[in-house]
């Protein structure tokens, strides 16, 4: 008995806050609201907070229909500027366009501390729209705001080392994404002098990184992890020997920022201080992985792109059925023996194949897909990156072998070639070496 009453009282202190924050969202959209915003807001947060999964979805529900903008108005203003071509009927045509709940984002960002709640709120709703499509307009709302707040220009770079706070250092092991931090001593190998570690910051949330990537400082350009994350290796303290800064790992900290474009202006800042630490530093790359490849194989059953002659096509789709015949679907089996080849013996010619069905992947997939399904390499070439080099034995973890049979691939960030790489891709044409282009 006495648990159903307490149930009961909290279904309607539930219900009483919802009512209550929905209550404050209307009143803060009027002239009385916005005087008192900074009051209304905070209560607003306060109450929100307070909301348990199924009121926070309500609160959701009602953000899509109840603030979407006025379709009859939209429409009346829409025709009076398409006559008139005014700038005021423009003005007021934008007004009636852009979404209540824009303008009740921005004044509950007025409370204090609202900005962090914010962000956790997006992330809450990028999981409801997993199942519940009608919340993308609120979705849209959410990016457009958060990119402007979180523009660039308004974050602060910051590099971690080993002296940094051990709050900080215990939130980079925790959102570490490609390359899993095994406890303080791993940690403190990657923050080593010939290893370097970059964050993101925002003025609202001082201590907490928004994205970092982590740097090694090599001779040449790196074709497998493993040596890279050695913990028992030991580091290079002579900065005339830094002739390659190779970015490994790169982690976003926010969920609720996705979407937002952070990493390829992270990646650009640091290159450019490197480069003012270490002018010797000749070029920076990456390692990456290719998390979709051996999706993407396992599913192929022609080789069916654009970019290729119809004799090379009919090559590649001879060599996949070759490969399955004799390896089935353990194609890791070839980056094992890779890594202990012997290079006088040449390259194995079915490790050769794996590396052009995976150029083939990184380059396009399909007559309808002119630009790689791999996210890791759309980030990259979106960047302005150039494709280089195709790794055999790359990673030889169990996550590497699972995602791309032990493949990891080197994306060039040459300076002076980036704006040229980035319309190349927004134009639907892959930037890539001539190392790689060969495979095809």
């Amino acid at each position: 008995m006495f648990e159903r009453l307490r149930l009961v009282r909290r279904d309607a202190r539930e219900r009483n806050d919802l009512r209550g924050l929905l209550d404050d969202c209307r009143q803060l959209l009027t002239a009385r609201g916005e005087s008192n915003s900074l009051v209304i807001a905070a209560r607003a947060i306060e109450r929100y907070e307070r909301l348990s999964a199924d009121g926070v979805a309500r609160f959701f529900e009602v953000l899509a229909t109840e603030f979407d903008p006025d379709p009859g108005e939209v429409l009346r203003l829409a025709e009076s500027y398409a006559v008139s071509r005014s700038p005021d009927n423009l003005i007021h045509l934008w007004k009636a366009a852009e979404a209540p709940r824009q303008e009740l984002l921005r004044r509950l960002n007025r409370a204090p501390n609202a900005t962090s709640t914010l962000v956790a709120m997006r992330a809450k709703l990028l999981d409801r729209l997993r199942h519940d499509p009608t919340l993308k307009a609120v979705d849209a709302d959410f990016q457009h705001l958060l990119s402007s707040w979180f523009n660039p220009g308004f974050l602060r770079l910051v590099q971690v080392d080993w002296n940094s706070p051990a709050k900080l250092l215990e939130k980079l092991i925790q959102h570490e994404a490609v390359h899993a931090i095994d406890g303080w001593a791993d940690l403190r190998r990657r923050l080593e002098p010939d290893r370097r570690c970059f964050a993101f910051f925002h003025p609202m949330l001082a201590d907490e990184p928004l994205i970092f990537v982590e740097v090694a400082l090599v001779e040449s350009m790196p074709d497998a992890i493993a040596p890279l994350l050695d913990r028992k290796s030991e580091p290079e303290t002579r900065p005339d020997r830094f002739k390659v800064a190779a970015f490994y790992s790169i982690s976003n900290c926010q969920p609720g920022l996705r979407g937002v474009n952070l990493g390829n202006f992270l990646i650009k800042r640091v290159a450019e201080q490197l480069q003012q630490s270490f002018p010797k530093l000749k070029s920076f790359c990456t390692l990456s992985p290719i998390p979709g490849f051996a999706g993407w194989l396992v599913k192929l059953e022609s080789v069916d792109s654009p970019r290729l002659k119809p004799a090379t096509r009919r090559a590649l789709d001879t060599g996949l059925a070759a490969l399955r015949e004799r390896h089935g679907n353990d194609l890791g089996a070839l980056a094992r023996a890779a890594a202990t080849r012997d290079p006088a013996a040449g390259p194995d010619p079915d490790q050769v194949m794996l590396q052009r069905l995976c150029a083939v992947y990184l380059t396009g997939t399909s007559p309808n897909e002119q630009r790689p399904s791999d996210p890791v390499a759309r980030f990259h070439l979106n960047n302005g990156a150039r494709l280089e080099r195709i790794n055999p034995s790359g990673d030889l973890s169990r996550n590497g072998m699972r995602q791309s049979h032990g493949l990891m691939v080197n994306y060039l960030y040459d300076l002076d070639e980036i704006e040229g790489n980035h319309e190349k891709f927004v134009n639907d044409q892959v930037s890539a070496s001539r190392a790689v282009l060969s495979l095809l």
